[in-house]
Formats: C-alpha cells, structure tokens, sequence
C-alpha cells in the first residue's frame, strides 16, 4: 500500500467538494474525550428544531492514519446538513509511533466518537437507529472498524460503537495484503484483526462503497471481497467502480500514486450515488 497517498487524499476530497457547503450554516465544537482531548464538530440542519428527530452522520478524514484534522470533513459535514442531517466531523488520534500511537488507536477513538453521539443523541435531537458513518480512504476505514469490531476495548460497554449505516469511498477495507502494516501497530493487535473485510457478519449495516477501477492505494479486491461477505449474510452492499479512474477517482491516464486529481464529472456522479443511498433508507430527504 502506498501510504503517500492516504496520507495527502485528503486535499482532494475537501476541496473539491466545496461547492456543496453551505456557508451559512454554523461549526459548533465539543470534546467527545476528555482523557485524550479530542474534539468533534457538529453542523446542524438550517431549520433545526429539537421538537423533532434528525439522522446523524459522522465523518471520518483520510490521510493515512498520519496526518489530518477533523476541518477536512467540514464541508462534507455542510453537505449533509444542509440535506437535513445532524453531521458531525470527527478529530482522532493519528500514528506517533515513538509516542506509541499507531492506528489500532484511531480506530478505538472512531468507536469512542460514534458511541459519544450515541451517548448525546437526546442533546442533539438525534434518531438513534439513523446514525450513519461516512470516511474515505483511511477515514473509510475506521468508519468501517467502528462498524464491524464493536466496542473493541470495551467488550462491557453497552452503547454500540456501530453506525446504522456505512458510506465509504476509496475504503481500505482489506489490509491483509499491506506489506509492513503489522509494523505500524507494533505489539498492540494483529493486521487481521483490524481488516474489516474478513469480518464482515450478519449485523453489518447497510453499506455503499464507490471508487475507481484502477486504484493502486486502497486496491479494488478489497471492496470487492467486502461486498462478496455481505452477499453471503444477505446484507446490501451496493459497489460502485468507475471505470478510467483509480484512488478518489485520479484518472487512469495519471498516476494515482502521487498527487490526486479527482475527474470532476466522476466525483459529482459517486457523491449523487452516497445521496441516493441515504435517502432510500431514509437519511436524507
């Protein structure tokens, strides 16, 4: 896998989604964990009213597990609630190998992000079956984890960790196949056991995943093997692939291994599809 990318994808998804925000609408901060001091935004719809209950989503940024900040999932997060969602973009920890934090902790603070909103949805009128969870790339991983290995440091813990709902792009959902990542959790838990893909189970959520053919990065057998596991439970996995296009929907023609450069027409078609998907279960109107 080549982490270079992961690490700088995020530049393209946030700005080239924002002509879908709406500036009038208002950043509102919390601390979702006080112990490590991790901050969560939240937007609200424009006519919130707390007479009524909304759907929530949670995004998470990519950036390889190693760089990032929850900002870059501000305008999806102005996306979805100017659509009539609660949205929430997510800070997390990121791999500080010397400080021993490695990616086994991002994807604990993702769990801990969606069970805080769980914890608060009174607070912000929120529909505690219709929380869903958006990432790409490695965001879409942890989205992922926070959905498949519940609770995974607190086996106790009666609030899920599990979205209602999974809407990912570019996903790296099968790290089996990643050369060295075992190094980049040290001794703290094996690569198999933070690899969604094989774990998918009957209680998996609904999930979307769109992305290109040719992506070298977050390769398609792994979306592809997601999508075949779900089969087997009977759950609904609807896989889009775009051909010509490789990760966040670099045209073939280019290397998707360095500086991405999303095909426009492409990214307006996969961000219609995530649309479509939460209004059929009843997100978005």
């Amino acid at each position: 896998m080549k982490f270079v990318i992961l690490a700088i994808s995020f530049l393209a998804t946030f700005f080239t989604n924002a002509q879908v925000t709406s500036d009038s609408l208002a950043i509102e901060e919390y601390t979702y964990d006080t112990e490590h001091k991790l901050k969560i935004y939240c937007v609200r719809p424009e006519n919130y009213t707390p007479k009524k209950e909304y759907p929530a989503i949670v995004i998470f940024h990519g950036g390889g597990w190693s760089i990032g900040e929850a900002s870059w999932g501000f305008s999806n997060a102005k996306h979805y609630a100017s659509k009539g969602m609660v949205a929430f973009s997510v800070q997390y920890r990121l791999q500080d190998l010397e400080n021993g934090i490695t990616p086994y902790e991002s994807v604990l603070d993702a769990q801990t992000a969606i069970r805080w909103v769980r914890k608060n949805a009174t607070k912000f009128s929120i529909d505690k079956n219709k929380i869903a969870s958006y990432g790409w790339s490695a965001g879409a991983h942890l989205a992922a984890c926070a959905a498949i290995f519940k609770n995974l440091d607190r086996p106790d813990e009666k609030i899920s960790s599990a979205p209602n709902l999974l809407a990912l792009k570019s996903p790296a959902l099968s790290l089996l196949s990643y050369s060295n990542f075992q190094k980049r959790l040290l001794d703290k838990i094996t690569v198999a056991k933070l690899s969604p893909a094989e774990h998918v189970s009957e209680n998996t959520p609904p999930t979307i995943i769109v992305m290109g053919r040719t992506d070298t990065v977050t390769p398609l057998e792994g979306s592809k093997l997601y999508q075949s596991n779900m089969d087997k439970y009977g759950n609904e996995c609807k896989l889009i692939v775009y051909d010509g296009v490789g990760h966040l929907f670099t045209p073939a023609t280019e290397p998707d291994d360095g500086w991405p450069n999303p095909d426009k027409k492409i990214r307006l078609m996969a961000q219609e599809e995530m649309d479509q998907f939460l209004e059929k279960h009843g997100y978005i109107n």
